[in-house]
């Protein structure tokens, strides 16, 4: 196998060996055994993939332990290594490798940039291991590798049968009104089998949450949407929070629609300062209507908690159980499809009403709505156990934009006006906005005014 050599200066080596060891980075020696090295790979893309520098030495110096380059003497000597590699995966498309080369420094390092695979990989010795933190954990038992097979989309739980009767879902009015609309001449019971939404008489947990008036009776805690309103731009805590915690329920088409308007209802009656003054709070009802149905359709039915959506006096936030489910990662969310619940999916876009009329289209459509209101763009974050997506109330505007905007329509500003304006929330970042500003000749500081009361304006005439 044919790997390129790429020289590193000086500052980028400084870079790597002061860089902490975590969930996506390890580092090893070149006496790193084939065995234990593949127990990393494994690690690394069975959960979110990573990056592993073999070539790297921990040592002890005078300030406590610290990273030394002690690279390989040519690229055969780690031969044995990237053939372990290799052969993980029957196809071998589940990492990169690439020499590093220093001239300061002695030796190749070999750096292997593991992918996040759809499906399971286990390490030479026929263990699947799963990265967390900075440490790789064995999956043996059979629930914890049931648990990683949901987890990578690989068997999906809404094919898990339920306890319900299939008049549940053959005889709802659901089902009813979904046939009349789009097969009129379909019988339900025969309609849902051919689907395999029903099986041994059994409804399926996907034939529950489209079809049944109220999945909620048959899947609770699993299959609803919490709504909390946090009058507070920090963290939620009870005693922040405006009302009861509200929960939307039903088939899952109408859970999608219900939700998006309820949120729409609590976040118009938020209001944020802006550069006029106080204005309503807008979000694009298509980037909410997309990041709902995303999180309803795409999050892992096998972990027994609901959709949470936390709307504060900053931002909007959707909490989705489940990580990214196959092959998908942050950074390829945009631009790759994997449905972990293929026929929810399917089976939601043929409703007359589909919530997912351009399937894989959601998160972009998302992100190009917020970007048309000139709003920041949506920010995804994978948790140990589920999805965040994070809305802010805040403008793509600069600082300094924002400030000169507010000026228009008011003869001063504040620091912590300011800050409320554009989201800072250091009063010294803020002061050196202001004196950018001041430097270029757009504003003076009001006389007078010191302290906390200190205020700025644009320059006077004369």
């Amino acid at each position: 196998m044919d790997i390129t050599v790429k020289e590193q200066s000086q500052d980028e080596v400084v870079r790597l060996l002061g860089t902490d060891e975590s969930h996506f980075l390890d580092f090893k020696a070149i006496e790193v055994s084939p065995q234990s090295a593949s127990k990393t790979v494994s690690a690394f893309a069975n959960a979110s993939g990573g990056e592993i520098f073999i070539g790297i030495d921990d040592k002890m110096g005078p300030n406590g332990e610290e990273r030394e380059w002690r690279g390989f003497q040519n690229q055969e000597a780690a031969n044995a290594l990237i053939q372990t590699i290799h052969e993980l995966s029957p196809l071998g498309n589940h990492y990169e490798a690439t020499f590093l080369s220093s001239l300061d420094n002695i030796g190749l390092v070999l750096a292997v940039t593991v992918f996040k695979t759809r499906e399971i990989i286990t390490s030479s010795n026929g263990t699947a291991y799963l990265r967390k933190g900075a440490q790789k954990l064995p999956v043996k038992d059979d629930d914890a590798i049931q648990a990683l097979k949901y987890n990578k989309g690989i068997v999906s739980f809404e094919n898990e049968l339920t306890d319900a009767e299939e008049d549940f879902i053959t005889n709802s009015e659901t089902v009813i009104d979904f046939l009349i609309h789009v097969v009129p001449t379909a019988e339900p019971e025969a309609w849902v089998r051919k689907q395999r939404l029903l099986r041994e008489n059994r409804p399926t947990v996907a034939g529950i949450m489209l079809l049944a008036d109220e999945p909620q009776a048959i899947l609770p805690k699993r299959s609803a949407i919490k709504i909390f309103r946090y009058k507070t731009k920090e963290e939620g805590e009870r005693d922040a929070l405006v009302f009861d915690p509200l929960t939307i329920e039903g088939p899952v088409v109408e859970l999608i629609y219900a939700a998006v308007d309820k949120v729409k209802e609590i976040i118009e009656e938020i209001e944020k300062l802006g550069p006029h003054g106080l204005e309503k709070v807008i979000y694009p009802e298509e980037a909410l209507h997309e990041i709902i149905t995303n999180a309803v359709l795409h999050r892992d039915y096998s972990i027994a908690a609901d959709c949470q959506i936390r709307i504060y006096d900053n931002r909007l936030e959707i909490q989705s159980p489940g990580k990214l489910a196959g092959h998908i990662t942050h950074g390829n969310i945009l631009t790759e499809q994997f449905a972990r619940n293929p026929a929810l999916v399917r089976i939601a876009n043929k409703f007359p009403n589909a919530p997912n009329k351009d399937v894989g289209e959601g998160l972009n459509t998302a992100f190009e709505s917020m970007e048309k209101l000139r709003l920041k763009e949506p920010v995804i974050q994978e948790g140990e156990n589920s999805v965040l997506v994070v809305l802010r109330h805040e403008s793509l505007g600069s600082p300094e934009q924002l400030v000169m905007e507010y000026l228009g329509s008011h003869e001063q500003i504040t620091n912590s006006t300011a800050r409320e304006l554009t989201a800072i929330k250091s009063e010294n970042t803020m002061k050196e906005v202001f004196y950018r500003l001041r430097d270029r000749g757009l504003l003076e500081q009001v006389p007078g005014k010191k302290g906390s009361a200190s205020a700025w304006r644009k320059p006077t005439q004369g």
